[in-house]
């Protein structure tokens, strides 16, 4: 089950790094109460304001499509869609207000372009998804991929609820992604019983042991341990055994993507670590 836990391994250098805003894009259905609670699990040991941003499609562009002489959509259709869109708001107000945590901030946005959700989520720390939809499925699959690679928003992946204490583990080969990724997992880290950096050396493009991530992190108040995997075959797969073997209830990786005119497919190895299934929780950068 994904776990972290309050820490009080702070030093002067990094004492000033946590998370004051915690996103989560909501619609109304019925994975947004989980969603809600790992916010507010992310969010209570900073006193962070949890955003909750509803988002649905707008009648005008779903049907804007009509051409001249086409077949329109009836004042019936456009007004069934508001309701449900309606409903779908109350919803998550509802929830949000179920909560129960002092600070919360409820936003509405429309799907067009997800230029509101992208707006939004610019100051945002971690943004929360459920892990169908960063598979590829579903109406926020598309803002998935915006705001981690183009807005370059970490993502927390999650389909369990997930609590502090336990081991987080790191995927590390030194580079751009993965160092990001690192730096900005540092107030999950120093919440964890245990921080443990995995490396496949096979994979790496350049030589990488891990050291520099682990004097990196003592200097931000962290203790780390260090596996060297050097099974042969996908990094991916090979990554996920020593976090089920392990038993992390998180994983902090870099998400790597092919050229930009492919923005919206993940390299190999990011893509396997989102599509996998298992009880860790997934922290996602880019």
């Amino acid at each position: 089950m994904p776990v972290l836990k309050a820490s009080t391994r702070i030093n002067e250098r990094g004492n000033n790094m946590q998370w004051t805003n915690i996103l989560v894009p909501l619609l109304g259905g019925e994975h947004d109460a989980l969603l809600l609670k790992g916010a507010k699990a992310l969010a209570e040991p900073f006193n962070a304001t949890i955003t909750a941003a509803f988002a649905s499609p707008s009648p005008v562009t779903i049907f804007g499509w009509v051409g001249e002489g086409g077949m329109g959509p009836t004042d019936v259709a456009i007004s069934t869609l508001q309701t449900s869109i309606d409903k779908g708001q109350a919803r998550c107000r509802q929830l949000l207000a179920a909560l129960d945590y002092p600070k919360t901030n409820f936003e509405a946005v429309s799907a067009d372009d997800w230029v509101g959700l992208r707006s939004v989520s610019r100051l945002a720390d971690v943004v929360i998804w459920d892990r169908s939809v960063t598979r590829g499925h579903g109406f926020l699959a598309s803002a998935f991929q915006q705001i981690l690679l183009d807005e370059r928003r970490p993502a927390m992946i999650m389909d369990r609820e997930i609590f502090y204490g336990g081991t987080v583990a790191v995927a590390w080969d030194g580079g751009r992604e993965a160092s990001r990724a690192l730096r900005r997992a540092i107030p999950l880290l120093r919440r964890a019983d245990r921080v443990v950096i995995v490396s496949v050396p096979h994979a790496m493009s350049r030589p990488c042991d891990g050291q520099r991530a682990i004097e990196y992190l003592a200097d931000n108040g962290v203790q780390a341990d260090q596996e060297v995997l050097h099974t042969r075959g996908d990094a991916g797969p090979i990554i996920m055994d020593a976090v089920r073997r392990l038993g992390a209830g998180v994983l902090v990786a870099g998400a790597f993507g092919p050229p930009r005119l492919q923005r919206f497919i993940f390299g190999g190895t990011t893509q396997f670590l989102v599509d996998g299934t298992g009880h860790a929780a997934l922290f996602l950068s880019h």
